[in-house]
């Protein structure tokens, strides 16, 4: 398993790729095709309130996800993270090991719980780790996502308490 931690400047350039992959492939984050590397930074690194990567042992990222505040104020605490793993490191557990480390740091940094707002219902892979989780789906949103082959489809909201 990998080794999470917080992000640190030169981990950019190996981060930039991932999150370039999953963006140009239109097929499960609202950032269009075509989002440039200073959009992408400021999405993924200055908005949040913490960016973490995932490395394995040869030092390789593996993944990045981040944590914010899902709403300002008084519904400030419920977070929201966002996931990415690099494409030849799917399916190994990466994306599960970042989950579990969200949701401790999410504890420690005073929220109470953790919601999805948009997650694709044809990215069968994350709705279901998501569930194997414990995160319910509170809501469906008919053709909310607008996926670069398949046209508009369902996304959920999932949720989960922590405290």
């Amino acid at each position: 398993m990998p080794i999470i931690r917080e992000f640190q400047e030169a981990d950019w350039p190996r981060i930039w790729p991932i999150l370039h992959e999953v963006f140009e492939s239109g097929e499960s984050y609202p950032q269009p095709p075509g989002t440039t590397e200073e959009e992408a930074r400021r999405y993924w690194l200055e908005e949040p309130a913490a960016s973490f990567v995932a490395v394995e042992d040869d030092g390789t990222i593996s993944g990045t996800y981040y944590i914010k505040p899902n709403q300002p104020g008084l519904g400030s605490h419920v977070c929201n993270c966002g996931y990415m793993v690099a494409k030849d490191h799917r399916g190994k557990g990466v994306a599960c090991a970042m989950c579990e480390h969200s949701q401790e740091k999410a504890v420690e940094m005073g929220f109470r719980a953790m919601q999805y707002n948009l997650v694709v219902a044809t990215n069968e892979a994350s709705v279901r780790l998501w569930r194997k989780m414990d995160f319910e789906e509170v809501g469906t949103l008919p053709g909310a996502f607008r996926h670069k082959r398949l046209g508009y489809v369902d996304a959920y909201v999932m949720y989960k308490e922590l405290v």
